[in-house]
């Protein structure tokens, strides 16, 4: 499971290794003369020196370009959320204010049934009182 998770920079690389170790092989073996042969070790250190460093270049372009795009998008998922988390504010604000509102409402009907109920009650007081004061009126004018 190890060997999936390797990138295909690895893969380059060892690619790039066995490649100059076969070369260097082959010339060791090949027929030549020692300066022939050396001229040519020396010749393909030399395009292998250059195609890891041209290669080296172009995947830090590329490393570049990545890290590039990825602020970019981590700017952009930040500028969202900031524009969603401002407009919930909002939301709950308008809520907490409108419920704020509605039981305002409430409790002032609610008073005003609550003084209702209590002038009613007075009322009904003031005409029971009224009338035990005209029964015992009545009896004492009986008796």
């Amino acid at each position: 499971m190890a060997d999936n998770q390797g990138g295909g920079g690895d893969k380059l690389v060892y690619f790039l290794i066995g490649a100059g170790i076969g070369a260097i092989t082959a010339l060791l073996f090949a027929p030549k003369s020692g300066s022939e042969l050396r001229s040519d070790i020396a010749d393909a250190t030399k395009k292998g020196l250059d195609y890891a460093r041209d290669t080296g270049r172009d995947i830090g372009e590329r490393a570049s370009d990545y890290y590039q795009t990825g602020v970019e998008r981590a700017a952009e998922y930040y500028q969202t959320g900031i524009e969603r988390a401002s407009e919930l504010t909002h939301r709950s604000k308008e809520a907490v204010s409108d419920l704020t509102d509605r039981g305002k409402d409430l409790i002032n009907r609610q008073k005003a049934q609550f003084a209702a109920a209590i002038e009613a009650g007075k009322q009904g007081y003031r005409e029971a009182k009224q009338s035990d004061q005209g029964k015992i009126s009545a009896a004492v004018e009986e008796s």
